[in-house]
């Protein structure tokens, strides 16, 4: 049963046929494990709490900078120097009380990210680096637990979701030796396309987590803001996938 407040918030979202009171509860039973809180995981987690997830883990080993204000909206400039993981809980917390907050404030790893998945329905990658990708990626195909995962660099994002075994993972497409040299750091970045690349997250998270399939799974979505293009192209999974390769199958 949802509470009143519970009616009076979600509202709007209770009137969908796909969520209606049975989704509503679906979400607010569901726990989250967001990696990275910048400008991909700062619309995202806004969105899933005020979608009313019930449990968001909210992961992120930074600090703020200034330099991170242009596309970070989660942040201001009082915030400084702040714990990002820290800050993120408090600013949740008071755009909706009725989830739960955990802050993790460190930076997540493939000797770390196995414990955090294991206690969550669903991760979403919002990190800047492949080797955290990576990671994330081997620990939810180890846990066959679902993730999503976006990035950002220069006008150009990316989209993935792996909702079930069977599908390509993150491997598939970037062998863990791969090496990339583009980042925001030295690509740049315009702060809106992340927010178009976190909000796709969120949709792809809430779509999941009410038992929803993703049209996204098993492609490769890359959007080109300058030119307002989208790329789509199916991915097939690798059979000699190194994490998630017929060898490993039984496992993934």
């Amino acid at each position: 049963m949802l509470s009143d407040a519970e009616y009076l918030r979600y509202g709007r979202q209770l009137m969908l046929a796909e969520v209606g009171e049975a989704g509503q509860a679906r979400l607010g039973n569901a726990s989250v494990l967001i990696v990275g809180l910048g400008g991909l995981g700062s619309p995202l987690a806004l969105y899933l709490a005020g979608a009313g997830v019930g449990t968001l883990w909210l992961a992120d080993g930074d600090t703020v900078d200034s330099s991170n204000l242009p596309r970070q909206i989660l942040f201001d400039s009082e915030a400084i120097n702040r714990s990002k993981a820290e800050l993120a809980r408090e600013r949740l917390a008071a755009h909706n009380p009725l989830v739960e907050l955990i802050a993790i404030n460190q930076r997540l790893d493939a000797a770390s990210l196995p414990e955090f998945v294991a206690e969550v329905d669903l991760v979403i990658d919002c990190c800047d680096n492949l080797e955290t990708r990576q990671a994330i990626n081997a620990a939810c195909v180890a846990q066959h637990k679902p993730w999503i995962s976006a990035a950002a660099a220069g006008w150009q994002g990316q989209l993935m979701v792996r909702e079930r075994a069977g599908q390509a993972c993150y491997a598939c497409l970037y062998p863990p030796d791969t090496r990339s040299a583009e980042s925001c750091a030295s690509s740049g970045i315009i702060g809106p396309l992340v927010g178009v690349m976190g909000s796709l997250q969120a949709l792809e998270a809430v779509r999941l987590l009410l038992g929803k399939p993703s049209p996204v799974a098993g492609t490769v979505r890359r959007f080109d803001a300058l030119a307002q293009q989208w790329q789509h192209f199916t991915l097939p999974a690798n059979p000699d996938c190194p994490v998630c390769g017929s060898q490993h199958r039984t496992r993934s």
